[in-house]
């Protein structure tokens, strides 16, 4: 059974891959091409994983946010202000990002 994660959609578009949860810089080194970006939020020293991401999923945020702001400049789907996404989500769970209908879906 899949779960079913929902959110503000700050830039739309869909994106399915290995979600990974960074937590602070120190993590960054985990994070490979194509890895969808889970974290409680984002801040400017997050670009460098940004531009590898194929999604952005954040716990707080809403349209004007970094990640939203970011997520914009570089046309990746994204979903802002899940609450929960990343205490739900598990580093390597394969996760679909649907920012056209704004939910995060783990795929089992």
């Amino acid at each position: 059974m899949s779960k079913i994660i929902k959110g503000i959609i700050a830039n739309k578009g869909k994106a399915t891959g290995r979600a990974m949860i960074i937590k602070s810089p120190k993590d960054f080194k985990k994070f490979v091409d194509g890895d969808i970006l889970v974290a409680r939020f984002t801040d400017p020293s997050y670009v460098a994983v940004i531009i590898k991401a194929a999604a952005i999923v954040t716990d707080r945020g809403g349209i004007t946010s970094h990640p939203a702001i970011i997520a914009r400049e570089f046309n990746l789907p994204c979903i802002v202000g899940t609450k929960n996404a990343s205490a739900v989500i598990r580093n390597g769970d394969m996760i679909e990002v649907n920012a056209n209908k704004g939910y995060v879906k783990i795929i089992k």
